[in-house]
């Protein structure tokens, strides 16, 4: 399945350092299949989203890949795209941006023309293939509805999918440069979230996490002397107090790094995906480990 991490250490900007891949000699790497892509989406100091993305066609890509980046910002959002919709392309790859906010996807949403006649002017919004974008898209319209409110947005979009299109899962994560939301939904991958101390548990370790097979690992020195939440779609570090998500459930990380959490989505989806339902890439793409 593609991979999410998400970190917040609003208000203050930190410096962090991203590896996305490991070497391609890694065990790890050998033994589970190629990612498609991978991404990292920060904020400039004024703002502005900078995304960083490349599709995983060629060697060349697979050293972007592999190259640290280091960035300076309050939120990050860092994805690893297994592909299940979309071709091998810059604009399919994740995480995406619009109206200055960051969004990643993991998991599969069907019947797009449906999707798409609903979101009718708004898929202007959208500039590649995937059913991720459109999700975004979705969302994006409903914040403009609410007045700005993602907390309403976000909720209005995942209530409408979960009526109206075929859901396999749909977690999502979307930052703004001082704000965070991640959405479990339903309940077929995990989605987990750190609240993390100053320093971590033993109160002076910078911050390292690495996923299972090590494809993502974000590091920062910073995180030794300031708190931080974290948003990973699996435990990525010894530390305790990992929480799953629910089914349904909204984490919302505010600019204080005050954390609020609320069932947005309280039933399954209308029409559920099973496994044995996807195509075989995007069964593939889901249960990638």
């Amino acid at each position: 399945m593609c991979r999410l991490f998400g970190l917040s250490a609003a208000p203050h900007r930190v410096r962090a350092s991203f590896w996305l891949l490991d070497a391609p000699d890694s065990l790890a790497q050998q033994s589970h299949r190629e990612p498609d892509g991978t991404g990292l989406g920060t904020f400039a100091e004024d703002g502005t989203p900078l995304v960083e993305k490349q599709p995983l066609a060629a060697y060349e890509d697979v050293e972007f890949a592999q190259e640290a980046k280091h960035r300076y910002s309050a939120t990050f959002v860092a994805h690893i795209r297994f592909a299940t919709t979309g071709e091998l392309l810059p604009q399919n790859t994740h995480p995406f941006a619009q109206d200055g906010r960051v969004f990643a996807h993991n998991g599969v949403v069907e019947d797009l023309p449906k999707l798409e006649a609903e979101l009718g002017s708004d898929l202007a919004l959208v500039h590649g293939d995937t059913d991720s974008e459109r999700v975004f898209a979705l969302v994006t319209r409903h914040i403009g509805r609410s007045g700005g409110d993602v907390t309403a947005g976000i909720t209005a979009a995942a209530r409408w999918l979960a009526d109206n299109v075929p859901i396999y899962a749909l977690n999502i994560l979307l930052t703004t440069p001082g704000e965070l939301w991640a959405l479990r939904y339903p309940d077929t991958h995990d989605l987990l979230f750190l609240e993390r101390r100053a320093g971590g548990p033993s109160g002076g370790r910078h911050l390292q996490h690495a996923s299972t097979p090590g494809r993502i690992r974000a590091r920062s020195e910073h995180l030794s002397e300031r708190p931080a939440v974290v948003v990973a779609s699996e435990q990525m570090d010894e530390d305790p107090g990992w929480t799953p998500l629910q089914s349904g459930e909204l984490l919302h990380v505010g600019r204080d790094l005050a954390v609020t959490r609320e069932v947005i989505v309280d039933h399954p989806p209308r029409y559920p995906i099973r496994l044995e339902d996807l195509n075989a890439r995007s069964a593939a793409a889901q249960t990638e480990k």
